[in-house]
């Protein structure tokens, strides 16, 4: 329709108007044809009274349309102004699109374009809703993934994210390692180990792809026993760079949301990138931690060890023994077999070692053939026994590579706080040290205090 004015109402006015004024002009016209006398019709008054009812007419039309179409529009307009308001207010926050304040949907009343125009805006405030509300899940998801770089932790709070998010009453987080699948956290599930044989989570594993089981009503499901009625099951792959990790397992008392499905893919390429970060955290710190050659640990890391237990001994008022081991003529050994059979030694001696010990307890490679060993709680008469054990223990172990023979002895020192006063973790290392240097000079293959 053709423009007049930048306001629809005021050109819907005008038209009605002009049209008024037409119908005023040419009815008097339509009277001489009825058969009406042209004194009557054709007259002035006659005439005056047409137009003037035309007006009327299109002031009632324009006042009418105002009333019936203007509010509808307006009523659109302002709730269209209160979502922008709602939206200005959580920007930036991670607080749902919350339409309890305001009624967010327009009644439709009309099977019209006003009512297809209704239908369509409440279809934009429920999905403006629900895009708002899986983009701040998606945000506290992934908040909540970089506060973890433990596996055990991250995969426990994953997944109460993911059964929070998905409404799924039961679910586990399952990694793969080695060609083994791994049960890292569940929740809901009476017998989770069960899993990791369950034939569906293989292939998933293997296919890369998510499997949904919908279980109809009256159906029980014999490979997962839960505290509720299962009626859906989605197993999702984890998946780093296309490499399959491990398997989301979510279990619900009813279907699955379509959003739910259309979501969960991107929350699973989330946890697969948090567990690779997590993976790479503890490599990291188990190349500080660990030493390379026997798998205990390293000077550096075994020295904070020991200040700590030193420190808690001293906190509880607790027993803390220090045993300093070193293996006896181990240049010899290196000269005559050589390097790579001196690194099998001392891999076997610390193993020896390392079994002799006490869960709990520390053992430490200082550097070359010399080993540090911390016994929490342990009293002198404890650290004489542990000592003894070990020394005996490598004494009666004859190594043997290929149709190598190799018999080694080691010597040990010892000592234990507080029977031993000392200041700091140092002075235990020191008496430790000169309890060696003495069994070293006192013949070797001995336990000295």
């Amino acid at each position: 329709m053709l423009r007049i004015t930048k306001r629809v109402f005021d050109d819907l006015a005008i038209w009605m108007i002009g049209f008024g004024i037409f119908i005023g002009i040419i009815f008097p016209y339509f009277m001489l044809l009825m058969g009406v006398s042209s004194a009557i019709s054709l007259s002035w008054w006659f005439r005056a009274a047409c137009i003037l009812a035309g007006l009327f007419v299109g002031a009632v039309n324009i006042i009418l349309a105002r009333r019936v179409v203007g509010n509808r529009l307006r009523l659109l307009a302002n709730h269209m102004v209160g979502i922008e308001d709602n939206l200005k207010a959580i920007s930036g926050k991670n607080e749902p699109f919350d339409c309890s304040s305001m009624e967010c949907h327009i009644p439709v009343d009309s099977a019209d374009a006003i009512g297809e125009s209704t239908q369509a805006f409440n279809k934009l405030v429920d999905t403006l809703s629900r895009s708002m509300h899986t983009e701040i899940s998606i945000r506290t998801y992934t908040q909540m993934l970089t506060n973890h770089l433990e596996t055990d932790k991250l995969c426990k709070h994953a997944l109460e994210s993911l059964l929070q998010i998905s409404g799924a009453q039961g679910g586990a987080v399952l990694i793969e390692d080695s060609g083994e699948m791994h049960l890292l956290s569940a929740f809901g599930i009476r017998k989770p180990e069960v899993l990791l044989d369950n034939q569906l989570l293989l292939n998933v594993l293997k296919t890369e792809t998510r499997n949904i089981v919908d279980i109809p009503e009256g159906v029980l499901l014999d490979g997962v026993v839960t505290d509720f009625r299962p009626r859906a099951i989605i197993l999702e792959p984890i998946k780093y760079k296309q490499i399959p990790m491990g398997i989301i397992v979510l279990v619900s008392s009813k279907l699955f949301q379509e959003d739910v499905l259309e979501t969960l893919d991107l929350f699973s390429r989330s946890l697969a990138l948090a567990l690779h970060n997590a993976i790479v955290h503890d490599q990291v710190q188990k190349l500080a931690a660990i030493d390379p050659l026997t798998g205990i640990y390293n000077r550096r890391f075994g020295m904070t060890r020991l200040h700590e237990e030193f420190v808690r001994a001293v906190q509880i008022e607790s027993a803390l023994g220090v045993i300093m081991l070193d293996l006896d003529h181990f240049k010899g050994i290196n000269d005559t077999y050589g390097h790579s059979i001196g690194d099998r030694v001392i891999r076997q001696v610390s193993n020896i070692a390392r079994n002799a010990l006490r869960e709990g307890d520390i053992l430490v490679r200082l550097g070359g053939d010399e080993f540090l060993a911390v016994l929490l709680g342990a009293s002198l008469s404890d650290v004489s026994l542990t000592a003894e054990r070990i020394r005996r223990q490598v004494d009666e172990h004859v190594i043997t590579i290929g149709d190598q023979h190799v018999h080694v002895t080691v010597s040990i020192g010892g000592v234990s706080f507080p029977e031993k006063e000392v200041d700091g973790e140092n002075d235990l290392i020191e008496a430790a040290d000169r309890a060696l240097y003495h069994a070293k000079n006192s013949g070797r293959n001995k336990v000295s205090f």
